[in-house]
């Protein structure tokens, strides 16, 4: 393991023989690997082979045909969704999932209020009201000030590079405070200086801010870097699993991803 924190003894998230069929179709095929506290996990595989839907099943957007989703003991199968960000399951989207006419400070302080289970009328009607609105208010400066957002903190989002709405998404997943950040690739659309500074915040989220990372992602130079282990799949199936440099030299491994650019398994 890199310099993170150190592993427990029980996972924080244990994924168990999750199929998943669309019909006739197979997108997940008894996968099972764990997620320990204080590591970042990465998922990887070509195009298809599953990932995304299993990120779906941990977001409860989808329901597995079997298999279970337990965290920290506890089974998610039959959890509502609107339950999630309470548990302590952050997540970004691969399409950029943000209030666009909203500013950055605004954005953020949607995910503060996810935190405490109410809107903001509803928050606004509770006794203590005022508490709850001056928490919520200083954990988001906190965060813009982390994510570097400060001097667009009063900007539309819409108005922002792709890359700083990424940043803005990253800090509304965070503000609901989770255990586990579900990152679904977080470096699409980034430039290679981007790419390098994404890879120091996953870590510094890490190590500063004590929050387990899962995430997706297609660049492996990224993965490889910051990952203490990979999950690698393929049609559905878990091909691999282990620490980076296990991960790049299996030979299920390079064979699913031939084809595929040089830099996909270098």
């Amino acid at each position: 393991m890199q310099s993170g924190m150190p592993e427990s003894g029980q996972p924080l998230l244990r994924i168990s023989g999750v199929t998943v069929r669309f019909g006739g179709i197979v997108a997940l095929d008894g996968v099972s690997f764990d997620v320990h506290r204080g590591e970042i996990c990465a998922l990887i595989g070509p195009n298809g082979a599953g990932k995304s839907t299993l990120f779906n099943c941990l977001s409860r957007l989808y329901v597995c045909d079997s298999g279970t989703i337990e965290w920290q003991g506890q089974p998610l199968n039959n959890l509502p969704r609107h339950r999630m960000a309470g548990l302590g399951i952050g997540r970004t989207f691969q399409n950029l999932a943000l209030f666009k006419t909203m500013t950055v400070r605004e954005n953020v302080l949607v995910g503060c209020h996810s935190q405490h289970h109410a809107g903001f009328l509803r928050n606004a009607l509770r006794w203590g009201s005022a508490q709850v609105e001056t928490q919520a208010a200083a954990k988001a400066d906190e965060l813009i000030e982390f994510l570097g957002l400060q001097a667009e903190a009063q900007r539309v989002v819409g108005d922002l590079p792709f890359g700083t709405q990424k940043r803005v998404e990253l800090a509304r997943a965070l503000a609901s405070q989770p255990q586990l950040l579900l990152l679904d690739e977080p470096a699409c659309g980034l430039n290679h200086e981007e790419l390098h500074s994404l890879g120091e915040l996953i870590r510094d989220i890490r190590d500063r801010l004590k929050v387990t990372v899962l995430l997706v992602e297609h660049h492996m130079g990224l993965v490889m870097g910051i990952s203490d282990r990979v999950v690698a799949l393929n049609f559905g199936k878990k091909i691999a699993e282990g620490t980076p440099a296990q991960v790049r030299q299996h030979p299920e491994v390079i064979r699913a991803y031939l084809g595929e650019t040089e830099e996909a398994v270098s």
